[in-house]
């Protein structure tokens, strides 16, 4: 059996992961087709930091893997940050490009549609911007 080989924290985490009603049911078919217990520890022995770089990561489900739920995590955690630090940041905003990387579309949705739960302004991009046009927008707004 699979669990016998996991960790507590993995497990915990994995069934979480595919009994939670939050995740939807690709993400559950996703992890639930997975036979080898090292892949199911990869993914959930850990949760996803941000580096020099941002936060990167492999695609799929999982703790330590991008995914929008990782996204909207993150994304909650900023706009926290951001209201605590100064109520008026909502009303400035946040600006919100992405590139042709797989899912920056979605993930950019994702994270304007957090904030805006949040009551902060979001103002997405509707196509693909080169970092420098971002870099502007931001010292527009």
């Amino acid at each position: 059996m699979i669990f016998l080989e996991l960790d507590a924290l993995v497990k915990q985490r994995f069934q979480h992961w595919t009994e939670n009603e939050y995740f939807d049911q690709q993400t559950k078919d996703e992890l639930l087709q997975i036979i080898d217990p090292k892949e199911i520890e990869d993914r959930f022995y850990t949760e996803l930091e941000f580096g020099t770089g941002g936060m990167r990561g492999v695609l799929g489900a999982g703790t330590n893997r991008m995914n929008k739920y990782i996204i909207r995590k993150v994304t909650q955690g900023l706009a926290e940050v951001m209201l605590e630090q100064d109520p008026a940041n909502a009303q400035k905003g946040v600006v919100i490009a992405y590139d042709s990387r797989r899912y920056s579309a979605e993930f950019a949705l994702e994270t304007a549609l957090v904030l805006a739960a949040n009551g902060i302004k979001a103002y997405l991009f509707e196509s693909l911007r080169p970092t420098p046009e971002l870099s502007f927008a931001v010292r527009y707004l």
